[in-house]
């Protein structure tokens, strides 16, 4: 059974074609696939197959390491979209897949690097379904509380804004990211997103120059996975309401997200549009052995 080890801003994901799967993916197959040591340690796998519409390139599941299944991931998706070009999927630069949160469409604009749009952003949804218009609540954690907002890109966030990166820097996300990502408020958990802000930016009046993005620090602990070293819908979610509370989003707003593992560009339209640019890149090819094949099929 052959795979693909690929990375984006340090988020590693395991790729599987869904023809080459030997057995089905339960969770705990998903669990012994990522563990560290004793499989191929992984932040999760991604699982493409044949579109289900024609008019996609490919359909894309997500799965965390904890076996649970992600509706979408930033750094998983261009990790997929990139291999899906180099391994002959389509010959073009614009495309769309089919997620379990929609579709999205990609703009290859190098070997590496692409743009995603990652639809519209809400701040309501199922996913906070006692959340006020605004997305603006407070969640307890750590013995003290946070003012956030809940932003839906494909899957829910929780972004905190703090005060500086030395506060941010000192935060212990073990220790207080379990708590809000379990919040009951959040019926299928959250992610959760802390950033500040380094350099203010904008958006540029029609002809003028390009005005420089705006820059904020972010840190991120994904639902089902922890800490990361980056995440693309976390970073979304973060600079979503980093320019909300900036102001009436303007048309073209973008942000420059520095996580632990990179940068990640946003651009957030006047209407919460999410366009996401960064890169990708493969790691190791590979194959599962016929004793770890052996070991999975007799896991449930």
């Amino acid at each position: 059974m052959r795979f693909e080890k690929w990375q984006a801003l340090g988020n590693d994901y395991m790729i599987l074609e869904r023809d080459e799967l030997a057995f089905e993916l339960t969770p705990a197959r998903v669990r012994r696939l990522c563990e560290a040591h004793f499989g191929v340690h992984a932040d999760g796998v991604l699982v493409l197959s044949a579109p289900s519409d024609p008019a996609d390139v490919a359909d894309l599941r997500i799965f965390n390491p904890d076996g649970s299944e992600a509706e979408l991931s930033g750094n998983g998706a261009r990790e997929a979209i990139l291999y899906l070009r180099r391994r002959g999927w389509t010959e073009q630069d614009s495309f769309s897949i089919a997620t379990v949160a929609g579709r999205i469409r990609p703009t290859i604009t190098g070997p590496s690097t692409c743009t995603v749009d990652m639809g519209t952003a809400s701040l309501t949804s199922k996913d906070f379904p006692g959340g006020p218009p605004d997305g603006r609540a407070d969640v307890t954690t750590g013995g003290r509380s946070w003012a956030f907002r809940h932003v839906s890109i494909g899957n829910p966030q929780c972004a905190i804004r703090v005060d500086s990166e030395a506060q941010l820097l000192a935060l212990d996300l073990p220790l207080i990211g379990p708590q809000i990502e379990a919040d009951p408020r959040f019926p299928n958990r959250t992610n959760v997103s802390w950033y500040t802000e380094l350099d203010e930016g904008g958006a540029s009046a029609a002809g003028a120059p390009a005005h420089p993005p705006a820059r904020i620090r972010a840190r991120i602990f994904e639902r089902g996975v922890g800490e990361t070293l980056s995440s693309g819908t976390g970073a979304s979610g973060a600079a979503v309401a980093y320019v909300l509370q900036s102001g009436a989003p303007a048309a073209g707003a973008r942000v420059r997200v520095a996580l632990d593992g990179g940068e990640l560009e946003v651009e957030v339209g006047e209407d919460l549009h999410v366009n996401l640019t960064g890169w990708a890149l493969p790691v190791f090819e590979g194959r599962i052995s016929d004793d770890f094949a052996k070991e999975l099929h007799e896991i449930e």
